[in-house]
């Protein structure tokens, strides 16, 4: 079904507003969100040929609470809950309102929602699906598409994770003040996960998921907006746009992978970092600085040099050891050591990689071996690299960033083997 885009836009951004509409009245979010998702369904169908309601946001509202009732009444379990909500609210609440009806509709539940969705009891995994099922407005089939996953192993991990928050007993409404601050963090890794994803795909034949980008950057940017005091929210929207500004150079005419020291800049976002740069100028003095903020003020480093060259290296290895303080990750370590190698030189560099040689977080990964090929092609050991080169494409599920590695590693072969005298008789 082809929905038109400005009508999807607006399902997106009204689907968590009507899902904490029918969540804070009925109790009950998996069901809430069971009806919310039809309530879109009907939208997507008819919006595009009737056109939009006067009222979009009653008209969902209506048609979910419409289904919501359904689905109360359809289930034997539900008729307890029922009475209790006959109990606590007034006869005609158990009905469905009328499209022009405010209610409470004019509160946004979406702070809630991420909280709620980004629950200590999920998985990662779970959080980030259910999070772009209930608050970004994705589809199942739209979700298992950006995780490379069968649809119904999809559905079957948000049924679980919602079967997991109704059986932890959490009411609708913010977290307690004292367990806030570390579901804020909760909300903010998913967000990070999100991105990460769509920014380089884990697997599959494509760098980016540009629509898994985007979508973070749209509910980090909301976020941001019911927090703007928050520094680190600020910090993490920040860090998105400075990254994602770099997309339209990142691959080439055929989806090939272009590093950083190779990117055409002038098809950079100037909007996107010019963006990203006024919110973490403006987030750092206000403190406490966190990671995100740190990361994104390295990457307003890399996005407002005119060249690798040029770029302010000191600045950026003083940021990564701040960095390395903050979060004590073995990633960060190792770019930390590149870092190093760009201001002291590749021994420098190489010597720091192998301090992380035996860390058991980067076993099997591929970057530490892509580091390390970087480093040695920087130094000239042109064996080496190809050797380490190839081991990081070993290593890596990534089509695009396989190719890239092993062309490197056959370059580097190439101009590293001796000019035969005389043709081959084979040849």
């Amino acid at each position: 079904m082809n929905t038109d885009p400005r009508v999807e836009d607006l399902l997106r951004e009204l689907a968590p507003q009507v899902l904490g509409v029918l969540a804070r009245r009925f109790g009950d979010f998996a069901t809430a969100e069971d009806a919310v998702q039809e309530a879109l369904l009907a939208a997507a169908t008819q919006w595009p040929a009737e056109g939009v309601p006067v009222n979009p946001r009653g008209w969902l509202i209506q048609v979910g609470y419409r289904r919501m009732i359904e689905l109360v009444r359809g289930e034997q379990a539900r008729r307890r809950r029922e009475d209790l909500v006959a109990r606590r609210d007034p006869d005609d609440r158990q009905y469905a309102p009328a499209a022009d009806e405010e209610l409470t509709a004019e509160r946004d539940d979406t702070l809630v929602l991420l909280m709620l969705c980004c629950h200590p009891a999920l998985a990662p995994t779970s959080a980030v699906a259910l999070t772009l099922r209930a608050v970004g407005g994705l589809s199942t089939a739209e979700i298992a598409r950006a995780f490379l996953v069968p649809e119904a192993t999809m559905a079957q991990r948000i049924s679980r994770a919602k079967q997991r928050i109704r059986a932890s007993g959490l009411p609708f409404r913010m977290p307690e003040p004292a367990e806030r601050a570390d579901r804020l963090a909760a909300v903010r890794q998913v967000l990070y996960l999100v991105f990460t994803e769509g920014h380089t795909s884990t697997t599959g034949p494509d760098l980016r998921r540009i629509d898994l980008a985007v979508e973070a950057i749209r509910l980090t940017r909301a976020l941001h907006t019911l927090l703007p005091d928050d520094s680190e929210s600020a910090g993490l929207l920040a860090l998105m746009l400075l990254t994602e500004a770099r997309g339209p150079a990142r691959t080439g005419p055929s989806g090939e992978l272009i590093s950083l020291a190779e990117q055409d800049r002038s098809r950079w976002d100037t909007a996107a970092i010019a963006e990203g740069v006024a919110l973490v100028t403006r987030a750092l003095p206000r403190g406490p600085v966190g990671p995100y903020q740190v990361q994104a003020a390295i990457a307003a480093l890399h996005d407002e040099a005119p060249s690798t060259q040029q770029t302010d290296w000191p600045q950026i290895l003083a940021l990564y050891q701040v960095l390395e303080r903050l979060v004590g990750s073995p990633v960060v370590a190792l770019n930390r050591a590149v870092a190093t190698a760009m201001v002291y030189g590749p021994a420098a560099g190489l010597t720091a990689l192998d301090a992380l040689a035996d860390d058991p977080r980067l076993a099997g990964h591929h970057r530490l071996p892509a580091a390390r090929a970087h480093l040695h092609e920087m130094a000239g050991d042109r064996e080496q690299a190809v050797t380490d080169y190839r081991a990081a494409a070993a290593r890596t599920s990534s089509v695009p960033e396989q190719r890239y590695l092993t062309m490197r590693a056959a370059r580097l072969a190439a101009e590293s083997a001796p000019i035969a005298s005389e043709p081959s008789p084979l040849a």
